[in-house]
């Protein structure tokens, strides 16, 4: 693992910036990856596309995670530069009525795992599943190799609330997924999907070592308020650290 990302998930503070699975349009991805950069993020999560790869490696400096859930298609995106690798994001999946159940993605694992022997590899554990059945999936995951389990939520949620009690409501799902799996497993476990500023210290009291945060920043139309958000995450993410050595 990048010492970068083995360091910030020692000390539970990693931020994961995700542009987007299906989100192929340079511009706003290297302005997302900048933004990353800048506010202080540890590393950032793109789509699996060479040339996109190419970019925002020369753009920054930060670890490039690429996420899809297609075996080759992970290997070639290593190939083309990317540091890791995530099977998951699968929200883009789940508005087409796409699901994938736990013998698909464990299947998933699995292969990426033997063709990327060396490579870090993030695994989503999917939201449709009963926690107790994201609990034996994590684990068998582990496994099978995985480095870091991810959890998600935010679609499953439907927050009724407006201000503060909404963003909890909303990140309630992946919280829960992030204190059950998290007691379950010896590997990082990165809560996303529907976090916030608000939310992210909840999320490292739950037992997660860092978290990914994605529409929150990459829905901005300015670069200068996608930087300011990943420092609002960032100073959120110290500050619940800091809470618990306390």
């Amino acid at each position: 693992m990048d010492p970068m990302l083995k360091d910030a998930f020692a000390q539970r503070r990693a931020l994961k910036v995700i542009s987007g699975l299906n989100n192929f349009d340079a511009a706003n991805v290297l302005a997302v990856a900048r933004a990353a950069e800048a506010g202080g993020a540890t590393f950032v999560d793109i789509a699996a596309d060479a040339d996109l790869i190419r970019q925002v490696k020369e753009a920054i400096s930060l670890p490039v995670c690429v996420s899809g859930v297609d075996a080759q298609v992970l290997a070639d995106a290593v190939e083309a530069g990317a540091d890791l690798v995530e099977i998951g994001n699968f929200d883009a999946f789940y508005a087409q009525g796409i699901r994938f159940e736990a013998e698909e993605v464990l299947a998933i694992t699995k292969a990426t795992r033997a063709l990327l022997p060396n490579v870090t590899l993030s695994v989503t554990v999917p939201h449709i599943l009963a926690l107790d059945e994201q609990v034996a999936l994590a684990e068998q995951l582990v496994a099978a190799g995985a480095d870091i389990i991810q959890t998600e939520g935010g679609t499953s949620s439907h927050p009724i609330s407006a201000g503060t009690l909404g963003l909890i409501e909303k990140a309630a799902p992946t919280l829960a997924a992030a204190h059950a799996i998290s007691r379950a497993v010896d590997v990082p476990v990165m809560c996303a999907s529907g976090l916030s500023d608000v939310t992210a210290p909840m999320a490292i009291a739950a037992g997660a070592a860092g978290i990914g945060v994605g529409s929150a920043i990459n829905k901005l139309n300015d670069p200068l308020a996608m930087v300011a958000t990943v420092r609002q995450l960032v100073e959120a993410l110290d500050g619940a650290v800091v809470g618990i050595e306390a």
